[in-house]
């Protein structure tokens, strides 16, 4: 893995869900299964991709214990897990005034917790982690009135504008200076009362210390808060997994192939999941042991 510069990593899992009612009215949106995996392992596995091990989980207040039962401390993915909760929502850039003690002095990357990417833009990636400044990711959509639009001709972000002659979207999947959080502070609410990453997006153009990269053709970007998104998010995944062999958004695999964690801990973490997902698990020491040495067979793994 390339060495990148350091950033600590926030996931935004908060927010109400009411475009998915009535699934959660009784759960965290970013918890609803996408496939074999609860919707958080994407966003999540896309900061473990860019080697990002400091992970804040900003969610509704009352469901951090949720979180917490899935993935701890982080440990059990060689990573640090810290969470907060919301009380109620107030806009993306809350994230930053609640995460000021988390980010410190670093860089930050923000991903919202509803986000799916898969394809090839590891270029682009990247180049927005070494970036010293502010960088944003936009994306060619048929709808761009339901999105921040990108507007390349008048360096202009503007948030779900009814009439646009640009199809760039902006996703949701932020990299920023530790600026952002005085950027945030005195960003004022919008006229629905919160307060917007558009906004944040557009001081950054207006000092020109934003680069905006354009997400090539191939490459797929969900944002997962609707129930026709989810089903394609959902049908996107299982047919790649089914027919490719391998698991879109495997944090626990991710975290082994970088070594964060050992053959022991991925075997513990195969059995504590059990079923089939265990089991890809599994296939992955298999496959990468000597003479077909099986996991089951492994009687000093379960000794240890």
């Amino acid at each position: 893995m390339t060495e990148l510069r350091k950033r600590k990593g926030i996931i935004l899992a908060g927010g109400l869900g009411t475009r998915l009612y009535p699934l959660t009215l009784t759960t965290s949106k970013q918890l609803l299964p996408v496939h074999d995996k609860p919707m958080i392992y994407y966003p999540l596995s896309i900061l473990m991709r860019l080697g990002i091990r400091d992970v804040l989980i900003i969610t509704n207040t009352g469901h951090e214990h949720i979180y917490y039962k899935l993935f701890g401390n982080g440990s059990v993915l060689g990573l640090n897990i810290s969470y907060i909760g919301q009380k109620e929502p107030k806009g993306i850039p809350d994230a930053f005034i609640l995460g000021k003690k988390f980010i410190g002095d670093d860089p930050v990357c923000l991903i919202l917790g509803d986000n799916l990417f898969f394809g090839n833009f590891a270029q682009q990636l990247l180049v927005a982690m070494q970036y010293t400044m502010g960088s944003v990711l936009v994306y060619k959509v048929r709808n761009p009135s339901a999105y921040g639009v990108y507007h390349a001709n008048t360096k202009t972000i503007l948030e779900k504008p009814k009439n646009t002659t640009s199809p760039w979207a902006v996703t949701g999947l932020y990299f920023y200076e530790n600026d952002v959080i005085e950027i945030a502070k005195n960003l004022k609410p919008s006229a629905r009362g919160e307060l917007e990453i558009t906004d944040v997006n557009q001081t950054y153009l207006d000092q020109g210390k934003l680069m905006v990269q354009y997400l090539p053709e191939g490459v797929v970007w969900l944002d997962a808060g609707s129930h026709e998104a989810l089903a394609d998010a959902t049908a996107l995944v299982r047919t790649i997994e089914a027919r490719q062999g391998f698991k879109i958004g495997c944090v626990e695999q991710i975290a082994w192939q970088f070594k964060w964690i050992s053959d022991h801990q991925l075997a513990q973490r195969a059995e504590q999941l059990k079923g089939s997902y265990g089991e890809y698990l599994k296939g992955l020491l298999n496959d990468h042991r000597p003479n077909n040495q099986k996991v089951e067979k492994d009687t000093q793994t379960r000794e240890l």
